[in-house]
């Protein structure tokens, strides 16, 4: 055994259990000792971070062995620090699967919160907690993202005071969260996890009667901010007042009367507006009065900023601000899932502006409220996220995810930096269920910021507000033409012109914001690790990709941004603009001068659009243009009841015809003429030069049965129905039909049940 495994061996049998402590020690400098809470702050709060008892419960009988009240636990740990990372002072790392483990401490209440109301607060606990004051259940928790508290007020004693928590963190029954957290060693992109407490815990005085929670709406165009604020407690006669600061000045305030919930109109003498990279933050206060007494008053802040879509564009304030985000994990190499420092926080923000950034994307985790802080004082914009992985689609584990993405939403709905939402990454197709359930407690929570229901790989929300993919194409010219060819040429599927798609079904994502929300993974000294594809041999090889990568995105008109990975190495992954102890790993102005250069979006440059066959294949000609093909798409002659016997020849007179333009339908795709009933015909005239033919097709969307017929000769008849565009190639069948000259096209759909659409598009080449 070499000394590494023998320290090791000895940490293990401390934890298990043959070191005992007698006692609870303070130490000398409380780590975190800042609020935890910035956007909701009483004056009157203890930390209770530091030293605390730990014991790993290997049996799960700390019951039974009398751990909830009185009993000393056989280890110490650092709250708020996860028992695998160093700063905990354990240092377990992936070296225990640790399932069942318990905590312990004493503290005396201030007399400042003598005769209060008090709340613990815990600001993550990995998985399922259950918290003990003096003996007395507190209350318990399920979720290990966001912060819980319990009202202990009638849990306390003079004195000395226990607090006692118990945590089950099973992550390997496939119904809980997991992100990036491994299940056994670190590996590929999966490192090492975080079990029980992992976020700041803390005491807080409030009145008889409090403000529980704030919803902060701001109206630019106004120049005002709407509040929600709950109340808890029944005092009588309550009045709330809130006022809003600029530096200090009192910029407006409003006033309401009564219990429970409460909406107030501040509106604002000077409009100061939250910008990226020009914030400017409002103070607000709040404080509730019964009668003529103050009983209680909290601070927050709000930033006067407004999101909004306008076709592919996402709009801040009503620019196009093209979002320049970095992948941030979130994970640190001493504290793990908890930040060594709040000044490490701001650091990580700092780190990825110097390379240019604007924003990022918070991957798989949940992160602090201290970290959007900053993120609000520093005008960075992010979008929020869940730690998906881990509990694949089994329904056990739907409620849970739920209640805990609700929470996270109620939580961090007031900062101005967060600018979407996108709860999953990179799920299968068989999680449309929970994913669109999550995508509309999202938008009932919080209307106000656009929301993607997945990240990369499979979307399976008919009607998106935005969309995304994941590309790590290592050549920059290909990335460059790929994503070009995507809007301009709609390339996709076996065929060439087979660029039709259904805007309602899981391709609408052409005619929404759009944004390519993984790239780049370029390693660099990654030996002992991996990076995406091969990496550069010299730096300037780096910088060229780099550059090349990054300036596929900034020259495409059509997307509103990109998410570069990664901000930092994580263990074995080498692929971050940062070393895993975020020391640089190159020139972060070279980095700067790349990614902040000017974009086309920026530049107001026009969205592509929706484009047609002759435009993006010029061998093949549209005959008769789908919705797709713009001015190629004229009206067709239609009937809904039944035509005469010969309705499909040229000849028949269809001059009695109502005219309309496809598609037809309720659904299914983009109508332009409503069709409700069983059955629809259509007619018309195209043109065509006789050229010799070499292929011919039709490219179709129906529901559902339909035939096609040219100068009355059938020329395709197809069954059921199809959520996308189909292309047939019937080259024969139009040689025989097609005649130079006018020709006529004669169409029938039949539905039976469910939506109806049809629109079709005719080729030549």
């Amino acid at each position: 055994m070499n000394r590494k495994q023998s320290m090791a061996g000895c940490l293990a049998m401390m934890v298990a259990g043959i070191l005992i402590i007698g006692a609870i020690h303070s130490v000398a400098a409380v780590p975190r000792p800042e609020h935890p809470r910035p956007d909701m702050l009483r004056e009157n709060w203890m930390t209770l971070n530091g030293e605390w008892q730990f014991e790993i419960d290997k049996a799960a009988d700390g019951e039974a062995r009398g751990l909830t009240y009185g009993k000393d636990l056989n280890a110490k740990i650092i709250v708020p620090f996860c028992p695998e990372s160093k700063l905990s002072g354990l240092g377990l790392g992936n070296t225990r699967k640790l399932k069942d483990v318990w905590y312990r401490r004493t503290f005396e209440l201030p007399s400042t919160m003598k005769g209060k109301r008090v709340r613990i607060h815990f600001g993550g606990v990995d998985y399922q907690a259950w918290v003990y004051i003096n003996g007395q259940l507190a209350g318990s928790h399920i979720g290990e993202n966001v912060e819980f508290n319990f009202d202990i007020t009638s849990l306390l004693k003079d004195g000395a005071n226990e607090v006692v928590v118990k945590v089950l963190d099973n992550m390997w029954s496939g119904l809980q969260p997991c992100g990036k957290q491994c299940g056994d060693q670190s590996y590929s992109c999966f490192y090492t996890r975080t079990t029980g407490i992992w976020q700041p815990v803390w005491l807080e005085a409030v009145g008889s009667s409090f403000v529980e929670s704030l919803s902060v709406v701001p109206d630019p165009d106004n120049a005002r901010v709407l509040i929600t604020a709950r109340i808890d407690g029944r005092d009588q006669d309550l009045t709330l007042k809130a006022e809003a600061f600029a530096d200090g000045r009192l910029m407006g305030s409003d006033t309401t009367k009564g219990p429970w919930q409460n909406t107030l109109v501040v509106n604002l003498k000077e409009k100061k507006l939250w910008e990226p990279g020009a914030p400017f933050l409002y103070d607000l206060k709040l404080t509730l009065s019964s009668g003529n007494d103050q009983i209680d008053e909290l601070k927050s802040y709000f930033g006067l900023r407004k999101i909004t879509i306008d076709g592919r564009k996402i709009l801040i304030n009503g620019k196009p601000v093209f979002q320049r985000l970095i992948l941030d994990q979130g994970f640190y190499p001493d504290g793990l899932w908890t930040a060594p420092s709040d000044e490490e926080l701001k650091k990580d923000v700092e780190r990825s502006m110097a390379c240019g950034y604007n924003g990022a994307r918070l991957h798989q985790k949940v992160f602090e409220p201290r970290f959007l802080y900053w993120a609000d004082k520093l005008g960075y914009l992010v979008w929020g996220e869940y730690p998906n992985a881990g509990y694949g689609n089994q329904r056990e584990g739907f409620s849970a995810v739920v209640n805990e993405w609700t929470e996270i939403l109620l939580r961090d709905r007031n900062h101005p930096s967060v600018v979407g939402w996108c709860a999953f990454n990179e799920n299968f197709e068989d999680s449309g269920e929970l994913q669109q359930m999550i995508w509309h407690i999202t938008k009932a929570v919080d209307p106000t910021r656009p929301a993607l229901e997945a990240s990369g790989w499979a979307h399976t929300l008919p009607h998106p507000e935005v969309r995304d993919a994941h590309d790590y194409t290592g050549n920059p010219a290909q990335l460059r033409k790929k994503w070009l060819d995507y809007f301009t040429n709609q390339v996709e599927g076996p065929y060439p012109p087979a660029r039709y798609f259904n805007p309602g079904s899981s391709q609408a994502d052409r005619g929404v914001p759009f944004m390519i929300s993984e790239i780049g993974g370029i390693g660099w000294a990654t030996e002992g690790g991996w990076s995406y594809g091969n990496g550069p041999k010299t730096l300037d090889e780096f910088y060229e990709r780099y550059q090349g990568t990054i300036d596929a995105m900034l020259d495409n008109p059509n997307l509103f941004g990109f998410c570069y990975t990664q901000l930092t190495d994580i263990e074995q992954e080498r692929n971050g603009l940062y070393f895993y102890d975020r020391k640089p790993k190159f020139d972060t102005k070279k980095l700067h001068d790349i990614t902040a250069r000017q974009a086309a979006y920026e530049r107001g440059e026009p969205v592509a659009p929706q484009p047609s066959v002759a435009v993006a294949f010029a061998q093949w000609k549209v005959l008769v243009g789908a919705v797709q093909d713009g001015t190629l798409s004229t009206p067709y002659h239609y009937v809904m009841e039944e035509p005469a016997a010969d309705w499909m020849n040229e000849a028949f007179d269809d001059k009695s015809w109502k005219s309309g333009l496809a598609g037809f339908g309720t659904g299914g795709g983009v109508v332009r003429t409503e069709w409700k009933t069983a059955d629809i015909y259509l007619r018309k005239t195209f043109d065509y030069d006789g050229a010799d033919l070499k292929n011919g097709a039709v490219v179709i969307c129906h529901d559902e049965d339909t035939e096609i017929y040219v100068n009355g000769q059938k020329i395709l008849g197809v069954s059921g129905f199809i959520g996308q565009y189909k292309m047939f190639m019937l080259t024969e069948e139009l040689k025989k039909a097609l005649k130079k000259g006018a020709n006529t096209l004669a169409v029938h759909t039949h539905q039976t049940w469910g939506g109806q659409y049809i629109d079709l598009a005719l080729l030549v080449e």
